[in-house]
Order: structure tokens, then C-alpha cells, then sequence
């Protein structure tokens, strides 16, 4: 499996269990941490930890892998979940719109996900 394959059964699955704005960027060139960047958000603590455990279970189910490293599901305001070349950053509202990684990675180009995604 590539990385963009994973990055988009990632989407895929934020998208089905309602996860809000989520973005692709691919960091590939720019970085060393990985190919893919995914951000999404999600409306309390709950639904962010809900999110993860989401990605995690699909994925080990799809893949057979887990993430190398996950960070923040303890508060769940932002958790960080390390595919090593594929990372996703689940946020609450407030913290993404602080941390503001769009603006950050704004080098970055943004993956089509358009067909990915569910029609509300």
C-alpha cells in the first residue's frame, strides 16, 4: 500500500464518522516527518477520541497496522496518531484554529479529496 492510499482510507474513514473540514497535504519534499499531512476536527473530546479510535480500528482491519505513536488522547483537544508516512491531527475546534497548521504548512499542496468525501 502507498502512503496516499493510506492517507486516503484515513480521510475516507474521518469523513464517515463525521469528522469536519478535513484537509490533505501533502508534505512529501518539504519535511522528513512523512508524505501526508491529515487534519480534521472534531466538535468535543469525545468525538475527537472517537475519531482515533475509528482510524485505528479501520486501519488495523484494512492494513494490519497500528499507528507507531499516538499523542493527546488523554485530553483529546488535539490528538497526534504517526502512520511514520502519514500523519493525521484530529482537533477540537479551538485548538486547530490556534495551532493554525494551514498556515504553517501553507507550502504544502492540498490533495483533492473532494471524491473521497460525503455529500452532506
Amino acid at each position: 500500500m502507498t502512503s496516499l492510499e493510506k492517507a486516503k482510507a484515513i480521510v475516507k474513514v474521518l469523513d464517515e464518522k463525521k469528522g469536519r473540514d478535513i484537509q490533505l497535504l501533502e508534505i512529501r519534499g518539504l519535511s522528513t516527518l512523512g508524505d501526508y499531512f491529515i487534519l480534521a476536527s472534531g466538535g468535543s473530546n469525545t468525538q475527537v477520541k472517537a475519531l482515533s479510535d475509528d482510524v485505528d480500528e479501520e486501519l488495523h482491519k484494512q492494513f494490519d497496522i497500528h499507528p507507531e505513536r499516538v499523542e493527546g488522547l488523554q485530553a483529546a483537544e488535539w490528538v497526534l496518531m504517526d502512520y511514520d508516512d502519514v500523519m493525521v491531527h484530529i482537533f477540537q475546534e479551538e485548538p486547530r484554529a490556534f495551532y493554525n497548521l494551514e498556515r504553517l504548512w501553507n507550502d504544502a499542496p492540498r490533495v483533492d479529496i473532494s471524491d473521497l468525501l460525503i455529500e452532506d
